[in-house]
């Protein structure tokens, strides 16, 4: 009699079902991911600093320091009575950016990944400052200073700074879910629309557009679907065409941008003066210190609108230097993010020299008329002390994360 096997009947039991994890909330998924500490294992080799880019930062601050000097001193003696105020600052803050930007290129900037959450929880206290009765400085209608009794300065340029920061840190955390639509482009650009909100409630539609373009251009950067990003883009235009629309003090500039003509003496008064500057330089110029629109003709010729001198005085010649400068200092600032040793260096890196490149083609931009009149400082250039300082420590940032990209090799680290 042949054996015969058994088999238990299993057609009637019930069929375990996988136990599904439960869904959490996307914001709470992110906060948590942040905040979480960093386990992966980066291997390092510690060398120099990037000497190129050391010497363009070196070249842009005395180039700019130079422009500064010689755009201020007429409006410096007729406002402040001493034809040297301005430059006797700027020399004061540009040694403060040097010393920030050594001391930043020989500390290791891991801290940096660590300290982001904190950074910009600071920056975005700090933008809502702006709105605080005491602590706020409105000006020509646009509330977006903040004075400390110490120094007072402007809070967008540091969460400028934050941005970077934490695109990098959230794209390096997510990097294997980039390509989907929640984590590559809806929680990314929540932050961005978090950061670009505050900042246009404070009037301020310059900083507004860098910071669009930073967070945007990191998203793309980390491998978003171009459609989505271009949507966000597109979605950004209309936004930024209704505040056009019903909002008089961007319609005023918008209409002196178009018909200069119709108001030369009024709200088309400085964009007018800047094309006199410009055409009057020429090919070489006319002598470093003989501009003659600086003399009170152009308003505050040492601010936002000092390449409109660099050509009056150096002319054709003088802004190609300047512009040649900037296009090696992204060169080299991208060349050292392709080395960099992780995701979060090389986003950082990427970011921050996108700041800079962003600003001075606004800058430049808005110099020559080929964009409305709005308030962007030419790195490097522009007067201003915690913009310059911040601006230095930034590229100590870079410097500190070349030592892991150079090629000279030192150290080995884990």
């Amino acid at each position: 009699m042949p054996n015969v096997t058994k088999h238990p009947n299993t057609e009637n039991q019930p069929v375990r079902q996988p136990i599904p994890e439960p869904k959490q909330n996307l914001f709470l998924e992110v906060l948590n991911t942040l905040l979480s500490p960093d386990r992966s294992t980066v291997y390092r080799v510690r060398g120099g600093i990037d000497r190129p880019f050391f010497i363009i930062v070196i070249l842009l601050t005395c180039y700019g320091s130079i422009m500064v000097a010689s755009a201020s001193y007429v409006f410096s003696l007729s406002e402040m009575g001493d034809s040297f105020y301005f430059i006797k600052k700027q020399l004061l803050w540009a040694t403060i950016g040097m010393i920030a930007m050594l001391v930043m290129s020989v500390v290791d900037y891991g801290f940096l990944k660590k300290a982001t959450p904190a950074i910009f929880a600071v920056s975005y206290l700090l933008l809502l400052c702006v709105f605080v009765p005491g602590i706020g400085v409105s000006n020509k209608g646009a509330t977006r200073w903040v004075d400390l009794k110490i120094v007072q300065f402007q809070p967008s340029d540091v969460m400028k700074f934050a941005l970077v920061l934490m695109m990098a840190l959230y794209i390096s955390k997510f990097e294997r879910k980039n390509k989907t639509f929640k984590y590559g482009i809806l929680a990314p650009a929540c932050i961005v629309v978090l950061v670009c909100g505050t900042v246009a409630l404070e009037k301020h539609m310059s900083a507004t557009i860098i910071l669009f373009i930073i967070g945007a251009a990191m998203i793309f950067i980390a491998g978003a679907d171009m459609r989505w990003v271009g949507g966000i883009g597109a979605s950004f235009a209309a936004a930024a065409a209704g505040l056009v629309i019903f909002t008089d003090y961007t319609k005023a500039r918008v209409d002196a941008w178009l018909h200069p003509e119709s108001d030369p003496r009024g709200s088309a008064w400085q964009p007018y003066q800047s094309l006199l500057a410009i055409g009057s330089g020429g090919f070489f110029g006319v002598g470093l210190g003989n501009s003659y629109q600086k003399h009170l003709w152009l308003p505050e010729p040492q601010n936002d609108f000092i390449f409109a001198i660099v050509c009056e005085e150096l002319g054709f010649v003088g802004a190609m230097v300047l512009i040649t400068l900037f296009l090696l200092l992204i060169w080299r600032g991208f060349l050292i993010a392709t080395k960099a040793p992780d995701t979060f260096s090389a986003l950082v890196v990427m970011g921050l020299t996108l700041k800079v490149g962003i600003q001075a083609v606004l800058n430049i931009a808005v110099v020559t008329t080929t964009i409305p009149t709005t308030g962007i400082a030419l790195p490097f250039f522009s007067y201003g002390g915690t913009a310059l300082v911040m601006q230095l420590a930034e590229m100590g940032i870079i410097l500190s994360i070349s030592r892991f990209s150079s090629g000279e090799k030192a150290i080995f680290q884990q």
